[in-house]
């Protein structure tokens, strides 16, 4: 098996088991390896250290799989840890009221590269890099046996497979085609899903914790849901009795299914419209069927297709006020060079956000920007804050939802952070 030897004080990140080895590490690769393939990580007094696979056309060049010179990357390996994986989601699968949720998320499950999502009786799998793209049919054999399903579907078109030098690929990989929307639930409440077109592979899932820990803050007031995409965090802010609901995205057609979305689950609310106060977390989770069965139907929703950025400074001018502002934007940091433009990104739309505010309401805020970190988020709170000359109490620090796993010894993995705020 060929050898990547590395450079000389190189190999600490790997004895803390760090997943990812840089170009920039490497002295010399010696024997013939096809990119893709495992290669043995040695450093450069000839120990062994670790073994991944290869892809010279990355910056990664070795993402490691196992630490255990004894653990061989076959069949076998697939299977462990795919069923590792797997069982980790044992009480979500068992959770009649959620039927959307990730199954495998890539380095947080020692599978760097591959994401394996389910959707009610359909898998939505993306293959990230060359490792794993090389050993798709192997995965895909013990996929098959550690989960009956209706179909697989490939959602392998996102950018960072280019940098792999991969092409991107969709359709089905085993099983049958799913159809255009597929129904699912979460935490009781119904959304439709559009798997083959969708925003990663159709839902954000890493959301699903945040959205049920935000509802208590919206009940009985008009909520500002802003990169609204297909009105997740509406539909829960409906459930949760919100007066009024604004809904803003750029795409006319995911606000069409946001108002789906908010119509299936019609049904579900009563019209009681009884008092329902602000809870800590483990009372709201305990009560929050209760809430969903006694909040109002009458919720007025608007949907309005725009600029997020523009639509904000539009409320500020005509002086309109919310008691709640949701922000949840698209990734702004693609790489290093555009952390700058982005954390100025940031602040400005939590600077007008703030703006728009009533006295004592909740500023929800979100960055899903891996190289911004929760205290560079937090930094860039504090300054929108005095920019907008407005008081900031952080409620509550969010994160990734429970499926959604973070590797500790890479700090990288940890991409979704968010606040929820007082802003006076």
């Amino acid at each position: 098996m060929a050898e990547v030897v590395l450079k000389s004080g190189r190999e600490k990140p790997v004895h803390r088991h760090h997943p990812w080895i840089f170009s920039g590490a490497v002295e010399k690769i010696t024997g013939e390896v096809i990119d893709g393939e495992v290669v043995e990580v040695i450093a450069s007094d000839g120990a062994w250290l670790a073994r991944g696979t290869i892809n010279r056309r990355s910056q990664i060049v070795v993402r490691i799989l196992t630490w255990d010179e004894n653990e061989n990357i076959d069949e076998a390996f697939w299977y462990s840890r795919l069923k590792r994986a797997f069982t980790g989601r044992a009480e979500l699968a068992s959770d009649h009221s959620t039927t959307a949720y990730r199954l495998a998320n890539t380095e947080g499950d020692g599978l760097p590269g591959l994401i394996v999502d389910r959707y009610g009786d359909w898998l939505v799998i993306q293959f990230l890099t060359l490792g794993v793209e090389r050993s798709k049919e192997q995965i895909l054999r013990q996929i098959s046996n550690l989960c009956q399903v209706s179909g697989i579907y490939e959602r392998s078109d996102v950018e960072v497979r280019a940098k792999e030098g991969l092409p991107q690929l969709t359709g089905v990989l085993t099983g049958e085609n799913p159809p255009d929307l597929i129904e699912i639930t979460e935490n009781g409440l119904h959304f439709m899903v559009d798997v083959k077109n969708g925003h990663k592979t159709g839902f954000y899932l890493d959301q699903r914790d945040n959205r049920r820990r935000v509802s208590p803050y919206l009940r009985g007031g008009d909520v500002l849901n802003c990169f609204s995409y297909t009105g997740a965090f509406a539909v829960y802010a409906q459930a949760a009795g919100a007066k009024s609901v604004t809904n803003v995205d750029t795409s006319e057609d995911v606000l069409e299914l946001a108002r789906r979305n908010i119509n299936i689950n019609q049904p579900l609310l009563g019209h009681s419209g009884e008092s329902h106060q602000k809870q800590g977390n483990e009372e709201a989770s305990s009560s929050y069927e209760q809430t969903l069965r006694s909040a109002g139907s009458d919720s007025r929703v608007e949907y309005i297709t725009g600029d997020v950025f523009t639509e904000l400074r539009r409320f500020r001018t005509e002086e309109r006020r919310f008691d709640a502002v949701i922000l949840d934007p698209p990734k702004f940091a693609q790489n290093a060079q555009q952390l700058k433009r982005a954390s100025r990104g940031y602040q400005d739309i939590n600077r007008v956000a703030m703006s728009i505010l009533r006295a004592g309401a909740t500023l929800v805020t979100f960055s899903c920007s891996g190289l911004v970190s929760s205290e560079l988020f937090q930094k860039i709170i504090f300054s929108a804050s005095l920019e907008a000359e407005r008081e900031v109490q952080i409620l509550e620090k969010l994160g990734h939802s429970l499926d959604h796993p973070i590797m500790v010894t890479a700090p990288e993995t940890e991409y979704l952070k968010g606040f929820i705020c007082r802003v006076w």
